[in-house]
Order: structure tokens, then sequence, then C-alpha cells
């Protein structure tokens, strides 16, 4: 896997760990309040430095005992044919693995849980199914992938959280209702308080007001055991 980015430690990425967080290149969704949108494409765009695997590899093995995971996010994962195998070394390193994930690749999903290759999968809920496209900028999207994704997570070995980035431009109180619906029983929900970018595709969006993000997270309760906000 071509990595795109590094960030040696985190502790918000994993939630329960000290990690490390790898950035692949590359997103089919072209969300306009993107904070990686150099990531965006078939690949990233040319001149995004790049690490080798085995520089990679080589770091992770210095940081045993000071990092125990490894947060792998994007661009979009999922779109990396040896995915698997890359969070297979990490797993066989001792290191538990996190995946970011915008839902779209069931298949590769699929494969990778059914390996137990992922301690930990957060995915992406852009919007209601309803204004999918226009969030995620492909304009009469098929959400028939994200169906699939929301069921196997739930329905799954590993833990994982569903999450949405709220952007006053996109989202209102019709949305979060229909998400809540989209995803009843989950286990754990999060709303991102979108923050503003020189990196982001689209100038001039907004986050909504803390008022607004609270009543949308009361508008998902009656419907997933953990809701929690971020970002306020």
């Amino acid at each position: 896997m071509i990595i795109h980015g590094l960030q040696k430690m985190t502790l918000l990425d994993f939630p329960g760990r000290v990690a490390c967080t790898v950035f692949s290149g590359g997103c089919d969704f072209r969300c306009p309040f993107c904070h990686n949108s150099e990531l965006i494409g078939e690949a990233a765009a040319p001149g995004t430095e790049t690490i080798s695997e085995e520089d990679f590899f080589a770091f992770l093995g210095k940081r045993r005992g000071l990092l125990d995971g490894v947060a792998v996010t994007g661009g979009e994962p999922t779109l990396c044919r040896d995915l698997p195998e890359f969070l297979a070394r990490i797993r066989d390193m001792g290191f538990a693995v996190k995946l970011d994930t915008n839902g779209n690749h069931p298949r590769m999903l699929e494969r990778i849980l059914n390996a137990g290759l992922a301690d930990y999968v957060a995915m992406d809920i852009k919007n209601s199914p309803e204004r999918y496209g226009a969030t995620i900028g492909i304009p009469d999207f098929d959400v028939s992938n994200i169906s699939a994704s929301i069921s196997l997570l739930m329905n799954g070995p590993a833990d994982y959280e569903f999450r949405t980035t709220a952007v006053e431009e996109f989202h209102d109180d019709r949305s979060f209702s229909e998400i809540a619906q989209w995803i009843q029983g989950a286990k754990r929900y999060y709303l991102q308080c979108f923050v503003d970018r020189d990196t982001v595709l689209e100038e001039g969006l907004h986050a909504p007001a803390e008022a607004a993000l609270l009543r949308y997270a009361d508008l998902v309760r009656p419907f997933v055991s953990e809701v929690g906000l971020r970002g306020i």
C-alpha cells in the first residue's frame, strides 16, 4: 500500500489506544467539506509525499512499547487492493488496527472483518439516503453499498462507530431523523462539527450552531445506544 502521510502519535484517532495514523491516497467521493482534498481521486495529487511500506514498518518496529495501535485512514483505504495484507502485517507486529472508511466498498470491508484484521472500524454516514449524493459530490449516488456496510458492521465481530460531519449547508433536523432510522440499533454514533480549513474543496461552508448540534444528537438518541458530540 502506498502511504501518503504519517502522524506519528495520536491520542484521539483510535479510542482507548495510543496510536499512529497512516493516510492512504485516493478516494471515490468528492465531499465539499473534506479536509484531505489532496488525497481525493483515484490517486493522491502529484507531489504528495509518500512513505514506503518498509520505512513505515521500520518506524513501527521502533515504537513497540510506545504505541499500541495503528489508525488507517485516507483518502479511502478500502480502495487499496493490498489493504488486507497491510493490516495483517500490522497485527502480526502486535498492534491493534482501526480502519476509517466511507462504506462504499462492502466486499473489501467484509473481507477484512471476516479475517479479523480490524479491531475497530469508524464509518462515515455522510447524510440521509435522500441527500447522500449532494453531500458527497456525486449526483444520483446509489446508497446500496452504504446500507450493506452498515449491516456488516452492526452484525460483525469488530467494534465500530458511525459518524457524521455536520455542515450547516448540508444537514438539518430531517437529515438526522432519517440517519437515526437508517442505523437503528447501532452501538455508537458521533456527530462531528465541521471545521473550516484551507484544504476543503468548497469555500463558504459553516459549522452548525451548538444548539443545532445538540438538537441533532437528541434526534438520534432514541435509536442508537451511545450518541456523542465531537468538536464543540
